[in-house]
């Protein structure tokens, strides 16, 4: 494996802890909990983004949450060839920005695309999107594209080191083949740059300064904003 710089120095997303687990860290499936503290995540993310529409804010906090799983984990697999071991993680959620993560200091098993997307899709983003439905009703098909969304947002901002450009890639369009993902939207074939459009759209235009993302099904805002 070609040596790379730590990935923390691709940003906030990419960074973890280690050494002792620090104090108030939580294990990572509580995030999904029915006790745990989305609930006021979304309600944070809503006040920031000055909405009262409790699904814009669900759907971007889902999103934000799902870019900081795909960026360890897809960064771990095609950085180091092993998986994060995400299941012995601990977390604590600050009111905004992404959440600070420890891992232990012992990789999971190699990295494959099966492996990778059972640890992330089946082990963290279902039970999420799970946890997000039973606080706001939002759309699977809406949860599953932030999923995808976040998953190349992850791949794209690997490519910014370049042994990782081409096996990111590779691996995001392995990812987006798996069923709960494929219909997310539709991928450019390999042999070009990675570039992802959805088939739903995560509401942000709906909030008061929020706008299209890149990746939008809609190519302009809808104008009825109810």
């Amino acid at each position: 494996m070609t040596a790379v710089p730590p990935l923390a120095a691709l940003g906030p997303y990419f960074a973890t802890l280690s050494g002792p687990v620090p104090a108030g860290f939580r294990p990572l499936r509580e995030l999904s909990a029915p006790d745990g503290p989305l609930a006021g995540r979304v309600a944070e993310v809503a006040r920031v983004l000055g909405t009262d529409e409790a699904r814009v804010a669900a759907s971007t906090a889902h999103l934000g949450l799902a870019a900081r799983l795909w960026s360890v984990a897809l960064g771990a697999a095609v950085a180091t060839g092993r998986l994060p071991d995400l299941d012995g993680a601990r977390f604590a959620l600050p009111p905004q920005g992404p959440f600070d993560l420890w891992l232990p200091s012992d990789d999971g098993p190699d990295a494959s695309p099966g492996a990778l997307h059972a640890l992330v899709m089946d082990g963290h983003l279902h039970p999420l999107a799970a946890a997000v439905r039973a606080l706001t009703p939002l759309a699977a098909g809406l949860l599953a594209g932030n999923a995808a969304s976040a998953l190349v947002g992850a791949a794209r901002q690997l490519a910014a080191v370049p042994p990782l450009r081409v096996p990111a890639a590779a691996l995001a369009r392995e990812l987006l083949a798996f069923p709960d993902l494929a219909a997310a939207g539709a991928v450019t074939p390999p042999g070009g740059p990675l570039a992802f459009r959805r088939a739903s759209c995560c509401l942000y235009y709906r909030a008061p300064s929020g706008g299209l993302c890149g990746d939008c099904v809609f190519t302009r805002a809808p104008k009825s904003r109810p």
